[in-house]
């Protein structure tokens, strides 16, 4: 579970709804004083949301950068849907693509907020569980991005011992209210000294989870299969970016998809499964060395 260090959103961004064909979702909207040079929209993990970005809007803003960070169907502050079938893969990477349909639309989106990131203007990041829904929307339809970063995000299912902790976080889902599986995981995982209001705000986060969102993404996590080749055959660049530790897919496997893509691979020195909250400057920095390789949108 990536711990953000705050949840209240820099001065260059803004907490608002982002509305699409397929429902509306929260986001935040970091946007730079001079003329983005591209938009960048940001997946959150498995029990994430898009305040575990919340650390990079501000670098990644000032590198000229427009960075939209989601809540996903389910997550948060984005309504779920009633059924663990409307959390299946291909609808969430339609969701995702209905989200890059609305910032791509040089129309206002209803909040007097004009988009206008332009015909695949659109860097498209993932983390974890997100850089999977990702790729799944890029195997739908590559047309509206420039890019692909797949952070922390392997190229099928997560290490055996994941596994079992998410089936189990599944099996009490399926049977306890969500305070009370917040409790068990407090038991077994305290809060970190850097989470804000002594854990309140994760804890607020977990409470406003949709449990079927979390049993029925959390199975795809367990049988995720290796789709790397048919990415590689989409000919989008990709960035493979990670920390130098990983308990979620070794390391190692990061290494192997950048070759097997001809990708980019980056990799943050003293961070684990999430770059984004543990070094949000060099993870930045690298963001934006590789999106300023391509033209300015």
């Amino acid at each position: 579970m990536s711990r953000p260090p705050t949840f209240t959103p820099p001065a260059c961004a803004t907490a608002r709804v982002l509305h699409t064909e397929r429902g509306d979702f929260a986001v935040l909207d970091a946007v730079p004083t001079t003329p983005a040079r591209a938009t960048a929209l940001l997946l959150p993990g498995y029990t994430g949301s898009k305040e575990d970005f919340i650390a990079l809007l501000e670098p990644l803003s000032a590198a000229g950068y427009r960075v939209i960070a989601v809540d996903g169907r389910g997550q948060y502050e984005s309504e779920g849907a009633d059924r663990q079938e409307q959390y299946a893969q291909g609808e969430l990477a339609r969701d995702v693509l209905a989200q890059a349909a609305a910032l791509t639309d040089s129309e206002s989106d209803g909040d007097g907020r004009g988009e206008g990131t332009g015909e695949g203007g659109l860097h498209l990041l993932g983390h974890s569980l997100g850089g999977q829904i990702a790729r799944a929307a890029v195997l739908l339809d590559a047309t509206p991005f420039r890019s692909l970063t797949l952070m922390s995000s392997g190229p099928a299912e997560v290490v055996a011992a994941q596994r079992e902790k998410v089936k189990m976080l599944s099996d009490a889902l399926s049977v306890l209210s969500m305070d009370e599986v917040w409790q068990a995981m407090q038991a077994l995982d305290p809060p970190q000294d850097a989470d804000t209001g002594d854990g309140e705000d994760m804890r607020r986060r977990w409470m406003r989870h949709d449990p079927a969102q979390l049993i029925a993404t959390g199975a795809q996590l367990g049988v995720e299969p290796d789709r790397v080749d048919e990415l590689a055959a989409v000919g989008l660049p990709v960035h493979v970016l990670s920390g130098e530790r990983d308990d979620v897919w070794p390391v190692e496997l990061f290494d192997a998809m950048a070759r097997r893509l001809d990708a980019r691979r980056t990799t943050i020195a003293g961070a684990e499964h999430s770059p984004n909250t543990a070094r949000p400057q060099e993870t930045a920095k690298a963001l934006a060395t590789f999106w300023d390789t391509f033209p300015v949108a």
